[in-house]
């Protein structure tokens, strides 16, 4: 099932169960998409689409892929690398992502396999790991690399966190439609023609399930979080020359069995006071 959080055309919002054959449409959802809910046989029209998830948590991984770590002259962790991003980042498929004021020149794409918590998780197992998951849903983990990398170095949340850094969608994919995760096609597409990042979700060094074991080890996950679970090689800063995102480009990223998440960039207009 493709659930999606939507504004209707009577500014309702709504989640819903998209069709791929009425793309206008969805069938209202009522309830609780993380306990018990139901598709109506009602229809409502999309005017927007929204972030398919309102996160309660994002964490995110660094380093996950091992030739990612190397264009990165950084070494391949025996551990997930763990950081956070701030949920007021969140945007939907669509929605524009914007060049911050503080920091316009080094903002580069990553794109990444989202996995949303269902329900509540504490020190599971790996065998376990995977009853927690609602489903999957494409991530980009927009950076800016002059906060992350020059300006506060070692210290990424400012440069994962500015608003709209984090689009997601553009519908969340149940797990029960995607039976192998670790096996997903994942692209990096800069407008509409021009292949930046073309991976497997195989070539992770940890796979999902012992992701998810290795944070609830940490902490409790709460239904709603949102799993960044880290991007292949082919990041803009790494290339020669370096290629970042700059106004009037489109940023697409694209996932096997889950669809393709697009959102134009533009600059941010509020001056620094």
């Amino acid at each position: 099932m493709k659930i999606i959080r939507f504004l209707s055309d009577d500014h309702r919002i709504l989640y819903g169960r998209y069709e791929t054959d009425q793309p206008d449409c969805a069938r209202i959802i009522v309830g609780d998409i993380f306990h018990d809910f139901h598709v109506t046989r009602e229809q409502a029209k999309i005017k927007r689409f929204l972030p398919p998830v309102q996160p309660s948590n994002i964490l995110a991984l660094g380093l996950s892929y091992r030739r990612h770590a190397e264009e990165t002259e950084m070494a391949v962790p025996d551990y997930p690398i763990l950081f956070m991003k701030a949920t007021s980042s969140v945007i939907g498929h669509q929605e524009p992502i914007l060049l911050p004021a503080a920091g316009p020149e080094k903002v580069d794409y990553e794109a990444e396999l989202a996995v949303v918590i269902g329900k509540s998780a504490k020190n599971l197992k790996i065998p376990d790991a995977m009853a927690c998951v609602l489903g999957y849903t494409c991530a980009n983990d927009v950076s800016a690399r002059d906060w992350q990398l020059e300006k506060q170095k070692g210290q990424w949340i400012r440069g994962k966190s500015f608003d709209t850094f984090c689009p997601l969608g553009p519908w969340i994919v149940t797990k029960d439609e995607i039976v192998h995760p670790d096996r997903l096609q994942i692209r990096t597409i800069l407008n509409d023609d021009d292949i930046l990042q073309d991976s497997n979700t195989a070539n992770m060094i940890h796979n999902i399930a012992a992701i998810i074991s290795f944070l609830s080890q940490s902490m409790t996950l709460l239904p709603g979080t949102v799993v960044l679970t880290g991007t292949p090689e082919g990041v803009g800063f790494t290339r020669q020359p370096p290629v970042f995102l700059k106004a009037g480009d489109r940023i697409t990223v694209e996932i096997e069995d889950i669809g393709r998440l697009i959102n134009p960039v533009i600059r941010e207009q509020q001056p620094l006071s």
